[in-house]
């Protein structure tokens, strides 16, 4: 399972707190890169009847950094989080 910015920002409107499940159902509806499906395929499944309720994309990918991360002035003219 390999993580890039981009293929975790598609997962950025998700429904969290989400099961894998159902992460996966919302990707699928919504698009997402073969990628993401297969990297959400591949998270750890709990024994049967047992789910795992990842909280955000950091549950997933401890390492993610998200546009909150980003240091910067958000007053600068022209700054925009779309486009980070």
């Amino acid at each position: 399972m390999i993580w890039t910015v981009e293929l975790a920002a598609a997962l950025d409107d998700a429904p969290f707190p989400a099961t894998r499940e159902e992460l996966i159902e919302w990707a699928v509806r919504n698009g997402a890169p073969q990628q993401v499906l297969d990297n959400l395929h591949d998270l750890e499944e709990i024994e049967e009847g047992e789910d795992v309720v990842y909280e955000d994309m950091e549950d997933i990918w401890p390492d993610y950094i998200g546009k909150e991360d980003f240091f910067h002035n958000e007053e600068d003219e022209g700054f925009d989080y779309d486009n980070v």
